[in-house]
C-alpha cells in the first residue's frame, strides 16, 4: 500500500485497518462510510463490504476526529500532504454521528487523453456526475500543465485538488495552490489569482454560482488560460441551466422575421446565443477512460439550439496507452442515434413540479399556450419547480438540482398567480415594469439606495423568486448602483452596493 494511503489508516481504529489488509490488501480502497449505530462499510469500484462484528459507536467517531484537523466551515477536513478527504455529518445539536472519508490518489498519465487539448492554449470545461474522476483530472491537468513551463494556479476551494496542509501535494507538480478561507468567497479568489498572481492558467474545481461564472468570463477576457469543472453532466444541461448557460455563451430568446422563420423551418421565437462563450472546448466524461470532447463550444452550442445535432470527438484511452479518436461530425444521423446524440426540442420545457398542484400548473399553462409538459421525475425534466417552504423543508432537493445540473426555480406560493408568473418569466411573455407587484419592488430599491447613499454601507433586499431578482439586477443597474444576489435558494436576495465604476 501506498504511503499516503497508510497515512489514512493510521487514524484508524483496529478493527477497521483489520479489514482492510484481510479484504483489501490487493484492491484499492474508495471510500470508509462510518455511521453510529450501523455497520462500517468499505468501498473499491468494483466491491463493497460491511463489518459485521460490530456496529460503529461514538467512541469510534471520536477516535478519529481527534486525529484529524479540525473540521471545516462545510464540515471537510482532511490530512496535510495527502488527496484524502474526511466530511462529517451531524445531528441537530452539532455533534459528529457520521463520517465519510473519500480516498485520494493522483493518477499520473490521466490527462494524456486531452494533451494536444490543452497545448491549444484554449479554456477548457470539464462535465461528468459525481465520483466520475474530474478532479483527479485537473490535478493531472495542472501537473503536465506547469510541467511544460506554464505559470499555474489552481484555486483550491475544499483542498481537493492539491490536499490539507500549506504544502501542496505532489500531484500537481510545480503549480501553485490558493486555498479559499469559504466557499462562498471562491469567486473573489479566483479573481484574486489574475489579479495578484500573473498567472498564465488558471484552474479551478466546481464553478456552480452566478458570481462564479462571472468570474470565470472575467478570468477568460484577460487572455489567461481557465480550465475548470462544473455541475452539470452534458452540454445541455449547461443550456438549460440559466446560472451557469453564460459559460457556454449564455441563451436568449429572440423574434426572428417570417421570412426567417420559414427559412429554418421554427417558430418566429427561438432560442439563440447571446455572446461568445467563455470556455472554447468543453468536455464530458463519460468513464474513467472515455470522454465526448465539444472542441468549438460555440458552433456546437449553436447547432444544438438551431435543432441541429452537436456531434462531438469521442476519445477513449485503449489498454496499449494509446488514444483513439472518433470524429462523431462523419457519421450519418442514424450513426449518431445510435451512439446517443439525439436532437433536442428546442422550444419544449418539460416541468417537474415539487410539492406543486399539478392541475393547477397545467391549467396556467393551458391559459397561456406556452409549450410545456408536467413531467412526474426530475430525470425527464428540464427545470425543477418548487415554493421556498417546501425548499426550507427538503434540502435533499438542492443537492439533486447542482448534481443532475438541473436548475431549480422557487416560487413564494404554488397559486395560479405566482404560476402564471413564473411561466411568463421562463417564456419571456412580457415585461414586469407594468405589474403592480414590480412597481412595489422598484419603491424598495429606491428605499434601499438612499440606505447605500446614507450611510456608504450595502443593503439587501428582500428574498424573492429568479425572475424578480432578475428585474431588481436590471433597475439596479439602470440607477447605476451595482448588486449582486447572496444566500441560498430559499432565502436568496439581492444585495445592493455603491455606485458602479464608469
Amino acid at each position: 500500500m501506498d504511503q499516503d494511503f497508510s497515512s489514512l489508516l493510521d487514524i484508524l481504529p483496529d478493527f477497521i485497518v483489520q479489514e482492510v489488509y484481510k479484504n483489501f490488501e490487493q484492491i484499492p480502497v474508495d471510500e470508509v462510510i462510518l455511521d453510529v449505530g450501523r455497520l462500517v462499510e468499505i468501498r473499491s469500484k468494483d466491491k463493497s463490504c460491511k463489518i459485521i462484528n460490530r456496529e460503529v459507536t461514538y467512541a469510534d467517531i471520536d477516535y478519529i476526529v481527534e486525529r484529524i484537523p479540525a473540521f471545516t466551515g462545510d464540515n471537510r477536513s482532511g490530512l496535510d500532504k495527502t488527496l484524502h478527504r474526511i466530511s462529517a455529518m451531524l445531528n441537530r445539536n452539532g455533534r459528529i454521528i457520521g463520517l465519510t472519508i473519500r480516498v485520494g490518489r493522483a493518477i499520473y498519465g490521466s490527462a494524456q487523453i486531452i494533451g494536444d487539448l490543452l497545448d491549444l492554449g484554449k479554456s477548457i470545461l470539464i462535465m461528468g456526475p459525481p465520483g466520475i474522476g474530474k478532479t483527479t483530472k485537473l490535478r493531472e491537468i495542472a501537473r503536465v500543465v506547469a510541467q511544460k513551463g506554464k505559470r499555474v494556479v489552481v484555486v483550491d476551494t475544499s483542498n481537493e485538488i492539491a490536499g490539507e496542509g500549506d504544502i501542496p501535494h505532489l500531484g500537481i507538480g510545480e503549480a501553485r495552490r490558493m486555498q479559499v478561507l469559504r466557499p462562498e468567497l471562491q469567486h473573489a479568489v479566483m479573481i484574486e489569482a489574475v489579479e495578484n498572481h500573473m498567472p498564465e492558467v488558471v484552474i479551478v474545481d466546481e464553478i456552480g454560482t452566478e458570481m462564479e461564472a462571472r468570474a470565470a468570463r472575467t478570468i477568460a477576457e484577460r487572455g489567461v488560460q481557465l480550465i475548470a469543472t462544473a455541475h452539470g453532466q452534458t452540454i445541455h444541461n449547461l443550456i438549460k441551466n440559466p446560472t451557469l448557460s453564460d459559460l457556454i455563451g449564455g441563451i436568449e430568446i429572440v423574434t426572428i422575421s417570417d421570412e426567417e422563420a420559414k427559412r429554418r423551418g421554427t417558430q418566429k421565437t427561438v432560442l439563440e446565443r447571446a455572446q461568445n462563450p467563455t470556455f472554447d472546448i468543453l468536455i464530458e466524461i463519460k468513464d474513467r477512460n472515455t470522454l465526448y470532447c465539444y472542441t468549438d463550444v460555440a458552433r456546437s452550442v449553436d447547432n444544438i439550439l438551431r435543432g441541429s445535432l452537436a456531434k462531438p470527438e469521442i476519445r477513449t484511452m485503449q489498454e496499449d496507452g494509446k488514444v483513439a479518436i472518433v470524429k462523431t461530425s462523419k457519421l450519418s444521423s442514424d450513426e449518431a442515434d445510435e451512439m446517443g446524440f439525439k436532437e433536442i426540442d428546442k422550444s419544449l420545457i418539460r416541468i417537474f413540479p415539487f410539492s406543486i398542484n399539478r392541475a393547477l400548473l397545467e391549467l396556467a399553462i393551458k391559459a397561456l399556450q406556452v409549450n410545456s409538459d408536467v413531467v412526474n421525475s426530475y430525470e425527464d425534466a428540464d427545470l425543477i419547480l418548487t415554493t421556498k417552504a417546501v425548499l426550507k423543508r427538503n434540502s435533499r432537493l438542492e443537492r439533486i438540482s447542482q448534481d443532475k445540473g438541473i436548475p431549480m426555480y422557487v416560487i413564494k406560493s404554488a397559486t395560479n398567480e405566482h404560476l402564471v408568473n413564473f411561466l411568463k418569466y421562463i417564456f419571456k411573455l412580457e415585461t414586469y415594469e407594468k405589474d403592480e407587484e414590480m412597481e412595489q419592488v422598484k419603491e424598495m430599491i429606491f428605499a434601499a439606495i438612499e440606505k447605500v447613499k446614507a450611510n456608504g454601507k450595502p443593503a439587501e433586499l428582500p428574498a424573492a423568486n429568479p425572475y424578480v431578482r432578475r428585474y431588481e439586477h436590471q433597475f439596479i443597474s439602470s440607477q447605476g448602483y451595482s448588486s449582486q444576489s447572496v444566500g441560498k435558494e430559499a432565502n436568496r436576495r439581492v444585495k445592493i452596493y455603491g455606485k458602479q465604476e464608469r
